[in-house]
């Protein structure tokens, strides 16, 4: 018996892929670069709401889709983050724990990058 994924590895790890890869994928491609021995079809539902999440684009290639990552990965950390931060009835405390937890290199990273956008 396989063991259970943790939530959301599968399509990080299919995000990956995407990112790593120098051109679109099809679904076949995808499921030959990831762990495990999955089914086509798992792969295409992941790829699927991938894509109406608006993480990948899609273009026809035969009588598949060929797939491609539309954010980087730093860009899909912020839109994590962001998510959690507006689910938050405190935004403020949300902020002040994560900013607790960061090293002191990070904050002075995190102050540089604040003083370019003010």
């Amino acid at each position: 018996m396989m063991a259970k994924r943790a939530d959301g590895s599968l399509e990080k790890e299919v995000l990956r892929i995407l990112w790593e890869s120098p051109r679109a994928l099809l679904p076949g491609e995808v499921r030959d670069l990831v762990a495990g021995d999955l089914a086509y079809t798992s792969i295409a539902t992941i790829l699927g709401r991938l894509h109406a999440k608006g993480l990948v684009s899609r273009s026809p290639r035969g009588r598949a889709f060929a797939y491609s990552a539309t954010v980087d990965e730093s860009q899909h950390a912020a839109m994590r983050i962001s998510h959690v931060l507006n689910s938050t009835s405190d935004r403020e405390a949300a902020l002040a724990s994560l900013v607790s937890n960061l090293s002191e290199r990070e904050r002075a990273r995190l102050r540089r990058l604040l003083d370019r956008l003010t």
